[in-house]
């Protein structure tokens, strides 16, 4: 029997079609359904004023309000080496504590046998400090006391460390210019302005301000506005520009105040 070949591809062709369809359908009925999105709230009609946003409740009566915590500084970390170790031997007593605080190696002494341990320090084999850089002080008026701050180098090793004691503010400390000779103008200078006392000092006198200067300037509790009227009247013959804290400023004026900012 002859077929017409037009009319088998067109067959063809809705069967693939209606194949095709039915896969659709199934797919479909498996994907889960999508949730239905809320409904938008309804905008308030041209003219009207929108709905205020609630605010939080105030805080209770007396409550403190709440400070964020304040992030840690540098702290300091434990340091130990072969120097720190014969320290301890040699002088057990005087050694309180080694540490390391933003990369700088740190002693801390006790004050009694200074001039003995700096002779170890720039005299021993595992790191020979030949060089004191610098010598100075921080004054702590709450407590009375000192800390004589040491900072030495080691030319041979190329390593630096500082070494730290306390004194009392009324307190004499040996001194260390025989250990080193930089040491003689280094605690003149401390002397200056802090009024530590050197005992066996080759020549403790003032080196930046006059003998008779009153005072230590650089005692954080020597005010920066004082001025030594008399010292001025005396050496130079004039009268000083500053009067301030100065009983004789209210004597010569009787609505002078003391500044207090």
């Amino acid at each position: 029997m002859w077929l017409n070949p037009r009319l088998c591809v067109a067959g063809a062709l809705s069967n693939i079609e209606s194949r095709l369809k039915v896969a659709e359908e199934e797919k479909d009925k498996q994907q889960p359904e999508k949730p239905a999105e809320p409904p938008k709230p309804a905008a308030p009609p041209a003219g009207e004023p929108k709905a205020a946003v609630p605010k939080p409740p105030p805080p209770p009566p007396g409550a403190k309000p709440a400070v964020p915590p304040k992030p840690k500084g540098p702290q300091q970390e434990p340091w130990s080496s072969p120097l720190v170790d014969a320290i301890k031997q040699k002088f057990g007593g005087e050694f309180i504590k080694s540490y390391s605080f933003l990369g700088q190696n740190q002693i801390e002494l006790k004050h009694d046998r200074i001039a003995e341990v700096m002779t170890f320090l720039r005299d021993n084999e595992i790191v020979p400090f030949n060089y004191l850089v610098d010598e100075t002080a921080v004054h702590w008026p709450k407590t009375e006391e000192f800390e004589i701050v040491y900072i030495l180098y080691s030319f041979s090793k190329n390593e630096q460390v500082r070494v730290k004691v306390r004194i009392k503010e009324w307190q004499p400390i040996e001194s260390v210019a025989g250990v080193w000779t930089t040491a003689d103008w280094l605690e003149r200078e401390v002397y200056d302005m802090f009024g530590v006392q050197y005992a066996n000092h080759p020549n403790l006198k003032r080196i930046l301000l006059p003998e008779d200067w009153v005072g230590y300037p650089l005692r954080k509790d020597y005010n920066i506005r004082l001025q030594d009227v008399e010292w001025v009247r005396k050496h130079l013959g004039i009268e000083s520009g500053q009067k301030y804290y100065v009983g004789e400023a209210r004597d010569e004026d009787e609505g002078y105040t003391t500044p207090t900012d």
